[in-house]
Formats: structure tokens, sequence, C-alpha cells
């Protein structure tokens, strides 16, 4: 399997990017910057140099032709103002699904956040709730469309932990801490099953493992 990954210098997408290259699949990751190149390399992961804010639909489709599917893992990242949630947040993921749907590819899995279809709490930090809902409204722009098979999962609070293996995958899971390892695990199982297409599912840390939450999920 050829697996596109927007945002590929990400600490979620390097994670993953390993585990998909040690099981095999041929893995590309859209960057910004030529000097984080080295570090896909050494993740098993062909670099690919693209400003996803600046692209356009074309350009990026021309990096997707020949992919069995896409993840959206990139992001503004901390620090960044408004503005970028916007840009990146929002508009890179909506030019990279409409990248896909140019050249056919089906499968798309995206990274959101917990708490992105709802309006932000009172007194919420004006960068994380223009985050939340940049994340949000990417999601309903990608659940709309009927040409890919999506999957969008949404983590607790992200930690660098060591993985543990196992998780609660669920629609609604309440809130949580999570491993950036289990959430790279959870996404690499969740592109080896189709069934999960048409979910927006929770993730946060459980005690089943990662196989067996996602064919839960499935199922469900």
């Amino acid at each position: 399997m050829r697996i596109v990954i927007a945002g590929g210098h990400g600490q979620i997408a390097l994670r993953l990017e390993r585990l998909l290259a040690a099981r095999g699949d041929e893995v590309a990751g859209i960057i910004r910057r030529p000097e984080q190149a080295g570090d896909l390399l050494a993740a098993g992961a062909e670099p690919v140099v693209c400003d996803l804010e600046a692209a356009s639909v074309d350009e990026v489709a021309r990096h997707l032709e020949g992919a069995d599917a896409a993840v959206f893992a990139a992001g503004a990242g901390p620090g960044s103002g408004e503005d970028r949630k916007e840009t990146v947040d929002r508009g890179a993921a909506t030019l990279f699904a409409n990248a896909a749907e140019a050249v056919g590819v089906r499968r798309f899995l995206v990274i959101s956040a917990m708490g992105a279809d709802r309006e932000p709490p009172a007194g919420t930090d004006p960068v994380f709730a223009a985050y939340l809902r940049a994340k949000g409204a990417a999601d309903a722009d990608v659940r709309a469309r009927t040409a890919l098979d999506w999957t969008i999962l949404r983590p607790g609070r992200l930690t660098d932990d060591p993985g543990t293996g196992s998780v609660r995958l669920a629609e609604s899971t309440g809130r949580g801490d999570v491993t950036r390892d289990d959430v790279a695990a959870v996404l690499a199982a969740l592109l080896a099953e189709p069934a999960t297409a048409g979910r927006t599912l929770e993730l946060i840390g459980g005690d089943t493992p990662v196989e067996d939450a996602v064919r839960n999920a499935a199922q469900a």
C-alpha cells in the first residue's frame, strides 16, 4: 500500500511513518522545509517538499498520484496564531481532500481534535478556540464528501509517554490522555480496516489492544 501523509514531519506522522515502513508499506510525507527530509528518510519515508499553504490542488494532486490512502496529519503547531489555524488546520485539510478526490484516492484519514464539533466554552484561549473551530470546519468539509472513504480520529490530550498498545476507541470516549505512540498505532490499524470509513472516532488510553479496538469500532 502507498500512503501519503500531509504534515509528514509531525510527531505523530513520524511515528506512523516508522510503523508503516516496518510493515512493508510505501510511505511519502509532505513537508514544508527541505531540512526536514533527513528525519523522514530515517523513518523510512520518502520526503516530498510542498507548502500546503501555498500549493494548488493540481500540485498536491501530483504528489498523491498512485497512492492508496492519504492521511492529513498537518497542523499549524504551538506558537502559531489564529490566522494559521485557518490556513493550515482548515485550509490545508480542504486542499488535501480536494487533491485526493482529483486523483481518485478514496481512503482518507484525518487527525482532528476532541471538542471540534462544539463551540469552544466561554473563556477558552482565543488561539485554541480558533484551532477547534478550524478543525471542526475541516471535519465537516471532509464528512460531506462522497468520493472519500474518510475516517476522522480525535485523540485526547497527547503525551510523549511510551505507548501502551491499549486504547479506548469509540464515537464518544470522554476526556483522557493518549500517547502519540498509540495514536500512530491506531492510525496504522485504521488504514488496514476499511470498514471504519464514514466514522468519527475519539481516542484515549484504555485497556483494549489497538487491533481489537479498531476491529470493534468497525463492527459497532
